[in-house]
């Protein structure tokens, strides 16, 4: 099937011909949001499916994880909840928990175990956060592409008239029309890939909070194994929010 066709079952005839009817200029501007397109939409599915995914297993993970007594008691069953946050988190401090009870066979140093936690939270929010700056990119970027094009495209059409010497709206009003075309592509690549920017980290704020809130269910069970002579070591303050998201943005 030529291309042609696929856009005229996709966007009309109408459209298609002013499409077809454009300078090499236009086309080039066209092809190049239509990439910017292109990648932002696979960013977004694929952004939409993991975090999908993570928030089903989070729940599902916190569920088995409050029915434990024990770190041990959850260890056989966390690679199951796998694409969760909150499952990285829980292997840092587990790592951490093992290589002080194997040292001393006792907890010594909790702190430790909650800074095991907070780094292994921020590679997971890392994570979540790969390729959305992207869509950001496109936001702010396929506007200004859009409007090159018609900028280009209306001093074209000017021309020409100027070379025609046909100084009416019927001779200016096909090339003025034709470099819209860009404008409103620039539009359709841009919009969504800011309506799902928002919403993604919107998403991926939640689950910074959600795996700070676990970090302190971590450390009450932590606690609670140690042995009651022991007294538990002070622990410094959580960060709160989306760990080094500011900066990063």
């Amino acid at each position: 099937m030529q291309v042609s066709s696929v856009l005229l079952f996709f966007v009309g005839g109408e459209i298609v011909d002013l499409v077809l009817q454009t300078g090499p200029v236009a086309k080039s501007v066209l092809l190049l949001l239509l990439a910017f397109s292109v990648l932002s939409w696979a960013v977004i599915l694929s952004k939409w499916r993991l975090i999908r995914r993570a928030r089903e297993q989070s729940g599902r993970f916190v569920r088995a994880f409050r029915k434990a007594q024990r770190l041990q008691d959850i260890a056989p069953v966390a690679d199951q909840f796998r694409p969760s946050p909150l499952v990285g988190v829980f292997e840092g401090a587990l790592a951490e928990f093992k290589r002080q009870m194997g040292m001393t066979g006792g907890i010594h140093n909790l702190v430790a175990i909650q800074r095991a936690m907070q780094v292994a939270s921020s590679e997971e929010i890392t994570r979540l956060e790969r390729n959305v700056p992207w869509l950001a990119i496109t936001g702010a970027v396929t506007p200004f592409i859009g409007l090159f094009g018609t900028v280009w495209g209306i001093i074209d059409a000017f021309h020409g008239l100027g070379t025609a010497g046909a100084a009416t709206l019927r001779a200016v009003a096909p090339g003025i029309s034709e470099a819209l075309i860009t404008t409103a592509a620039g539009l359709a690549a841009a919009i969504p890939a800011v309506i799902a920017y928002n919403l993604i980290i919107g998403s991926i704020r939640e689950m910074a909070t959600r795996n700070d809130d676990f970090i302190l269910e971590m450390l009450n069970l932590v606690e609670r194994q140690m042995p009651e002579h022991q007294p538990a070591p002070p622990l410094h303050g959580l960060p709160s929010g989306l760990p080094n998201n500011e900066a990063r943005r």
